[in-house]
């Protein structure tokens, strides 16, 4: 059973889980308790009855007993029984309040819990989900989640334009805790992707762990948005062609990117840095990819810039910087190039 961590201000941690008690269960026991506090006021009100006066016969009867306490726990009070000693006044002040704020707490503890917060829950989802327009969603908030979004927010991406779904409460405390836009359910599930607005999603990033189950949420976001971009983490080399045809567009296989990056540092020292800057935004150097502007068109690659540009995506096929395509730029043409990180260092003349 998953117990999620809670750090308290004081720095001390406390365990706590899910309520498994069900709605009509706990509304039970709320009702029990008010009703326990009540008699519990009646009968300190029958034996102290004495201190009570009936302005309307002077006599004190259960039936009374029982009026009044109805009265004064529901802060009503209409006057006619009265406490009239002194002790039935202490009493009344320190007794019978208290008890009486604890029962209001309780109604409003219920009202809160039963209906007025799932109405605020939907009211926000509303306005959340309307203003849902060109986001990215990340299904599942693992480590690999974790750290693409990390590097989309180095890269300058507004956290409120991220959206993470996950199943996991300790997962979801920490996107929310970078400002971003969180959902708690099942990715595999259309009705969670439409709740997310997948439709008018930018781009799609699947992390869930398991590659059976990031392909399905591959194979339900594509049915629900044919043309989003979605980018799929399998650890299983066997996955990545059933990822590519639930509809991935980018498929990752994080063991196989380090294996080109151990490959890679047997050629030289600083090609597996240099590839790893690449693909951080915080290093001296990253890739980027952007549309032919209007003034390039004609030109060839290597006089695209600022960036140094590398290749040419050409209706969704790669043109390296060599080959024949690259010496005529082309409308609609993508470029990808390498410009500079956050992390390097502007060039000062002396």
């Amino acid at each position: 059973m998953r117990l999620p961590v809670r750090p308290s201000r004081e720095g001390v941690s406390f365990l706590r889980r899910r309520s498994a008690m069900p709605v009509w269960a706990d509304l039970a026991w709320r009702v029990a308790l008010i009703l326990l506090l009540g008699v519990l006021v009646l009968l300190l009100h029958w034996f102290g009855r004495a201190g009570l006066k009936d302005n309307y016969d002077n006599h004190i009867s259960f039936i009374d007993v029982l009026y009044f306490t109805t009265v004064t726990v529901t802060t009503v009070g209409y006057g006619d029984i009265v406490p009239v000693t002194p002790d039935a006044r202490l009493f009344e002040t320190v007794i019978v309040t208290p008890i009486r704020l604890f029962i209001w707490l309780i109604f409003l503890g219920t009202a809160y819990s039963l209906f007025f917060r799932n109405i605020l829950y939907r009211w926000r989802m509303a306005r959340i989900q309307d203003a849902l327009h060109n986001h990215i969603v990340v299904a599942g908030f693992g480590t690999s989640g974790n750290e693409a979004v990390n590097e989309l927010l180095s890269r300058g991406t507004n956290a409120h334009e991220i959206v993470v779904i996950d199943t996991g409460e300790k997962a979801l405390q920490v996107a929310e805790g970078l400002g971003c836009n969180i959902l708690c359910g099942d990715a595999t599930r259309d009705r969670t992707l439409t709740d997310v607005r997948i439709d008018r999603a930018r781009t799609m990033i699947v992390s869930a762990g398991r590659d059976d189950t990031s392909i399905l949420i591959t194979l339900t976001a594509r049915h629900l948005a044919p043309d989003l971009p979605i980018s799929i983490v399998v650890r299983n080399e066997d996955n990545e062609l059933p990822a590519r045809q639930a509809g991935a567009t980018t498929v990752i296989n994080p063991v196989s990117f380090a294996g080109l990056l151990l490959a890679g540092s047997c050629s030289g020292p600083h090609i597996a840095a240099y590839m790893a800057d690449l693909a951080s935004a915080g290093g001296r150097v990253q890739l980027g990819e952007r549309m032919v502007r209007p003034d390039e068109v004609g030109k060839p690659l290597s006089a695209a810039g600022p960036g140094i540009a590398l290749r040419i995506y050409r209706g969704g096929q790669p043109v390296g910087f060599w080959e024949k395509g690259a010496r005529s730029l082309m409308p609609g043409d993508m470029i990808v190039e390498v410009i500079p990180g956050k992390g390097s260092v502007p060039d000062t003349d002396d």
